[in-house]
């Protein structure tokens, strides 16, 4: 069976929990306190599939490629982080992206959800 070209993505989500403040914001907004979330962190890869494996990548290999982000952010203040000194999700999510290195595939997108209705993605180029 052809089904012609079929554009595949696999996506694996992660969890973080990390304190911040916002330090742009104004001193009266809720953010510019110290604060935590439970952030919610999906890595979105796209890429042709292995013909013999029939996948992208083992989801073990995603697991693998984040392992050292989520040792630098888990339990941390990110502010203190290089690159994380204004730590809004979008900042976050750039941040994830631009260090999330794969053995296949091309990760396409990274979301961050701070809470259950909030959530931010930010795309690759």
């Amino acid at each position: 069976m052809s089904c012609g070209s079929v554009r595949t993505e696999i996506s694996r989500q992660f969890r973080l929990e990390s304190a911040h403040r916002l330090p742009n914001v104004p001193p009266e907004h809720k953010c510019a306190r110290l604060h935590g979330h439970s952030f919610s962190i999906t890595v979105t890869v796209g890429g042709e599939l292995d013909p013999k494996l029939g996948w992208i990548l083992d989801f073990a290999e995603v697991e693998r490629a984040f392992a050292p982000i989520h040792a630098a952010l888990d339990h941390r203040y990110l502010n203190e982080i290089e690159g994380l000194e204004n730590p809004t999700s979008e900042v976050l999510a750039r941040w994830i992206l631009e260090r999330l290195v794969l053995p296949a595939g091309k990760v396409l997108s990274v979301s961050v959800g701070e809470n259950a209705v909030s959530n931010c993605t930010v795309y690759a180029d």
